[in-house]
Order: structure tokens, then C-alpha cells, then sequence
């Protein structure tokens, strides 16, 4: 899969995080990059998640996925492109409006 990094929202999570987290992040792109979409819906330690209800504009699902047991990021799927919409580190904000 390709990863787009390019949402506006995501690049202004992606410049506040912490040095950890950043490099916790690194590894997750460098592992999804390695991987087809059966193989991220199968991966108990990414824990995709479809959020109900939710779409993007171009009408795609959005998803949830584990970067660690309290960072989440948010994303859609569009053809072989993995496109971040954003990043929380606290877990809890990535399932609000």
C-alpha cells in the first residue's frame, strides 16, 4: 500500500508530536508500507476500525488504526492508498466529532 501523508489536518498533528511518538509513528508507516489491505484488516496489532457513520467527502469509510495502546491515527482507504486524516496520542479524542 501507499501512504499519503498530505491532509493538511495530519501534517499539523504529525508536526506536534513528541520525538517518541514520532518514531512510533515511523514504524507503523514503514510496517503498513510492507502491506496489502487483507493483510492491515487482519492485523490484530493495528486493530483497523471502521468508525460508523463516517465518510469523507468522496463518500470512502474512515478507519481507525493502533500506533500504540494510547495513540491512535484515522484514515481512509482509496484504491492502494492508505491517506491519514489524523492523529491522536490520547486515544479517546480519535472517536470524537
Amino acid at each position: 500500500m501507499k501512504i499519503d501523508l498530505n491532509f493538511p489536518d495530519f501534517q499539523k498533528d504529525l508536526f506536534k508530536l513528541e520525538k517518541n511518538e514520532l518514531y512510533t509513528l515511523i514504524k507503523t508507516f514503514r510496517t503498513l508500507s510492507r502491506m496489502d489491505f487483507d493483510q492491515l484488516r487482519r492485523s490484530p496489532g493495528l486493530n483497523l476500525e471502521h468508525l460508523k457513520n463516517t465518510k469523507t467527502r468522496k463518500g470512502n469509510p474512515i478507519y481507525s488504526i493502533r500506533i500504540t495502546r494510547s495513540f491512535r491515527a484515522i484514515l481512509s482507504i482509496e484504491s492502494d492508498y492508505l491517506r491519514f486524516i489524523s492523529l491522536h496520542p490520547d486515544h479517546d479524542s480519535a472517536y470524537k466529532k
